[in-house]
């Protein structure tokens, strides 16, 4: 199972609310699946569409869910969870050993107010320890329902398993799922010619090869990815700095999607739409072209400007410095403003260690 997360050997805790230096993992960032559903709204029929249409791969979460899920609330709001996948498999064994596992190392609620012109992204640390419910693996046996990692559940039962888990938590429906990998988002940067930073301070992170000074860059698709994979250059090297990162390369990655005239170029808007279709796992009802095209038409409006950024409340662990507990009042608040439809208080993640790491602040 990948770095062997849980395991609390040779670990050396670095003092009360610090983290360890973290594993060698990770993954992605994605308000990229905006980017890559803007560019499909743009794609004709014939050849390009049964090519693009045969790219995508479908998981039918409903099916495997079932009935025994928070009601659907039809108020216009849409919530999305993204994950990206850790998978070492395949193309991706040259990020670390591949040991028969893959987790969601990174997850984020995607919120869609009615309307579709503004959004609230929340992303859940993957260290975060939580009551994960009974999942059905995709051989069919169940596992019964566990406390650990919020990654786990990924590795235990598939998206599935991912989306049964924060539908538990969050008392709200996903109405979409999307996942893509190192390679896939790697090689989207690569197609959208890169996408354009500014570091406040130098990263530097021999575990994810990152050295950046401080200053303005544009980075091609290696280099995006160590930055969304970095923990030992920010902070106390815990996954919390990790996410401050991720959060500002999404407005980036956003305002790039818009800035590089995808629709006034039809063989950049084929690349990139080849690349990121390529790159996706979806639900199936998002799993084909047409899918895609109606949801990038809901999306086309929403600018960086337009996404409100938070993470899920929580507390450094007592009992283990290096996981993180929900904060579980502040936890509802949240959950309880996206069932309505109404943006998340700032009271409800003052305080929390999210919050105090987005304070610090290592890119814009």
């Amino acid at each position: 199972m990948g770095d062997n997360d849980q395991s609390t050997t040779g670990r050396i805790p670095r003092g009360p609310g610090r983290r360890r230096k973290p594993r060698r993992k990770a993954v992605w960032i994605t308000a990229w699946t905006l980017a890559g559903a803007v560019a499909l709204s743009g794609v004709g029929f014939g050849y390009a569409y049964f090519r693009l249409n045969g790219n995508i791969t479908g998981v039918d979460i409903n099916a495997q869910l079932g009935k025994d899920r928070p009601k659907n609330i039809d108020n216009g709001s849409m919530d999305l969870l993204v994950l990206g996948s850790d998978s070492r498999a395949g193309k991706n064994g040259e990020y670390g050993r591949d040991e028969g596992g893959a987790r969601s190392d990174t997850a984020m609620i995607v919120h869609l107010y009615k309307g579709h012109r503004k959004a609230t992204v929340v992303s859940i640390p993957r260290d975060t320890l939580v009551n994960r419910p009974a999942c059905t693996k995709p051989d069919g046996t169940t596992v019964p329902a566990s406390r650990g990692m919020f990654n786990d559940a990924y590795s235990v039962g598939g998206p599935a398993c991912a989306v049964k888990t924060v539908e538990s938590m969050t008392g709200i429906r996903m109405d979409h799922y999307v996942e893509v990998d190192f390679t896939g988002f790697k090689n989207l940067i690569n197609a959208m010619g890169g996408v354009p930073v500014t570091t406040t301070k130098p990263i530097n992170d021999n575990d994810s090869h990152l050295d950046l000074p401080a200053g303005t860059h544009t980075l091609g698709g290696e280099q995006a990815l160590a930055l969304v994979r970095t923990r030992h250059g920010v902070g106390d090297g815990s996954d919390l700095g990790r996410i401050q990162l991720q959060q500002a390369f999404v407005k980036a990655l956003l305002g790039q999607a818009h800035s590089v005239g995808l629709l006034t170029n039809p063989a950049k808007l084929y690349d990139v739409a080849d690349t990121a279709t390529k790159a996706l796992t979806t639900d199936s009802e998002l799993a084909s072209v047409n899918a895609l095209v109606g949801f990038a038409s809901g999306l086309k409006d929403i600018r960086s400007g337009d996404l409100d950024m938070v993470t899920m409340p929580v507390q450094y662990d007592q009992a283990d410095p290096n996981r993180v507990v929900p904060m579980d009042a502040k936890a509802q608040q949240v959950w309880a403003a996206l069932r309505a439809d109404r943006p998340v208080p700032a009271s409800a993640v003052r305080g929390s260690a999210g919050d105090e790491a987005l304070a610090r602040g290592w890119v814009r």
